[in-house]
């Protein structure tokens, strides 16, 4: 398979182009594709680097900054090696500019500046670490979300996830034969979803995992007759409290995370009538 090189450019984190070059790429089957992440691009040293990187691996040019003396920069080398230069956020920031009838501003990363939303992450980046795996349920009912589901459902790092939303999310593991925290029970703000996976596919990641901790495999915690009791059990759990169920089963991070918030936005909204 062809490799291609893809360099993504940026003045700040490069999130934006990196989520947004992924997305695009994911349109394009068998593409085997080599990113060049450049991040904090600010000034002609730095860029000069970018261009060494490009020239030694010739490839699709993104970039999203704010100076147009590196731009120009930027463009006039692309063009000299007849590479393609995109500027991802051009269309979006002129269609808003017209709309808005207002100017751009020309200081980069301004979406990552320190504001009550960006402490209010971190808050919530603090809340999902002291409320993991069933940790400090006696304040459990300040979180936003809690996430019940058996082990290796994806609980911990989805409400990571959560919490880089600002979402405060708390998970509980389902222990066979261990009752719930009655806290959880009698939590009146949070929304309470459960998570569940396929049982073949649950038992490969478990066994992945005993594999990389050099763990003994012989034990019910991989035995499918058990794994598929846990995720039936699970299920009746869910079910006897009306809880809403995600099944995980091949579904990324992002995509359980979403179903979550959208799940938030109506408990909220019937929350506060």
């Amino acid at each position: 398979m062809k490799e291609y090189h893809f360099h993504l450019i940026s003045d700040s984190t490069g999130e934006t182009v990196l989520t947004a070059t992924r997305a695009s790429l994911a349109r394009f089957k068998s593409v085997n594709s080599v990113e060049h992440i450049w991040s904090m691009v600010r000034n002609k040293i730095q860029m000069q680097k970018v261009v060494d990187g490009i020239n030694k691996n010739p490839g699709f040019v993104i970039f999203t900054f704010v100076n147009s003396e590196l731009r120009k920069i930027l463009e006039d080398e692309c063009r000299k090696i007849d590479m393609p230069c995109v500027s991802l956020l051009d269309p979006i920031i002129a269609n808003l500019g017209n709309f808005l009838d207002a100017e751009t501003h020309t200081r980069p990363g301004k979406q990552h500046v320190m504001d009550a939303e960006y402490f209010s992450r971190i808050e919530a980046v603090h809340f999902a670490l002291n409320h993991d795996d069933g940790q400090s349920t006696s304040t459990i009912n300040q979180a936003d979300v809690i996430i019940l589901g058996v082990s290796r459902t994806s609980k911990t790092p989805t409400c990571i996830y959560l919490a880089n939303r600002g979402i405060k999310a708390a998970n509980i593991p389902l222990v066979p034969g261990s009752l719930l925290p009655p806290e959880v029970i009698e939590a009146t703000t949070p929304i309470i979803i459960g998570l569940v996976n396929d049982p073949k596919r649950l038992v490969q990641i478990r066994r992945n995992r005993l594999r990389f901790l050099k763990q003994d495999e012989s034990t019910d915690y991989i035995d499918i007759d058990t794994v598929i009791k846990e995720i039936n059990e699970s299920r009746k759990l869910f079910t006897r409290y009306n809880w809403p169920v995600i099944d995980v089963t091949r579904r990324s991070i992002e995509e359980v995370a979403a179903m979550i918030i959208q799940l938030h936005k109506q408990h909220r909204n019937h929350l506060t009538g």
